[in-house]
C-alpha cells in the first residue's frame, strides 16, 4: 500500500520571484524515496492564484488525503504553511517539522525573560507537530515505524489547542 506524503513549505510569490528559486521539494523528495511505497504531493501539482477558495480547499484536500505532512520549516514559514499545520492537527494528520538549529523558528541558548532555553523551538511550531527533525534524512526512520505500526507514534490532533489553552489556565506542562 502507498503512502502518501505531503510536502509543505515556504514558496516564492510571483513567476519574476521564482525564476531565480531553488526548489527545495527535489532533495526532499530525493531522499525520501529511500522509503518503499512513497506517493508525493506538494500545492504545485495545482495553482490558480485567481481563485482562492479552490487553491486553499486544494491544499486542504491534499493535507486531508495524505499519511503524513512534512513541512520545510528550515526557512521562516508563511500563513499558508502554517494554516496547513493546524489544517493536518484538524484531520489528526501527522506532521514533522524539518527544523535545523540555528534557524527563524529554532535557536541555541536563547534567553527570554532571564531564562535560558538550550533548544528553543517556535512554540507553534512545535505545538503543531509530532516530530522535529534536524534534517531530511533524520525522518526516514520515523516515517518508516509509522508506517510500518501506526499505532507505534502518538499523532497530535486538534485538540491540542484545547490542551494549551488547559495548560495556559491551569499551569500545567
Amino acid at each position: 500500500m502507498a503512502l502518501k506524503i505531503c510536502l509543505i513549505g515556504p514558496l516564492p510569490k510571483g513567476d519574476e520571484v521564482r525564476k531565480g528559486w531553488t526548489d527545495w521539494k527535489a532533495e526532499y523528495k530525493e531522499k525520501l524515496s529511500q522509503i518503499p511505497g512513497i506517493e508525493f504531493t506538494d500545492g504545485d501539482a495545482w495553482r490558480d492564484e485567481t481563485k482562492p477558495l479552490q487553491l486553499v480547499g486544494h491544499d486542504a484536500y491534499l493535507v486531508k488525503t495524505a499519511d503524513v505532512v512534512v513541512v520545510h520549516a528550515g526557512k521562516k514559514l508563511g500563513t499558508g504553511t502554517a494554516q496547513e499545520m493546524v489544517i493536518a492537527k484538524y484531520f489528526s494528520k501527522p506532521v514533522i517539522a524539518v527544523l535545523p538549529k540555528e534557524t527563524h523558528h529554532r535557536r541555541s541558548h536563547l534567553i527570554f525573560d532571564g531564562t535560558e532555553i538550550d533548544d528553543w523551538i517556535h512554540p507553534f511550531v512545535l505545538l503543531f507537530s509530532d516530530f522535529v527533525a534536524e534534517n531530511i534524512d533524520n525522518c526516514i526512520s520515523w516515517i518508516k515505524e509509522l508506517h510500518e505500526s501506526p499505532k507505534s507514534k502518538e499523532i497530535k490532533g486538534i485538540t491540542v489547542i484545547d490542551e494549551a489553552i488547559d495548560s495556559y489556565l491551569n499551569g500545567n506542562e
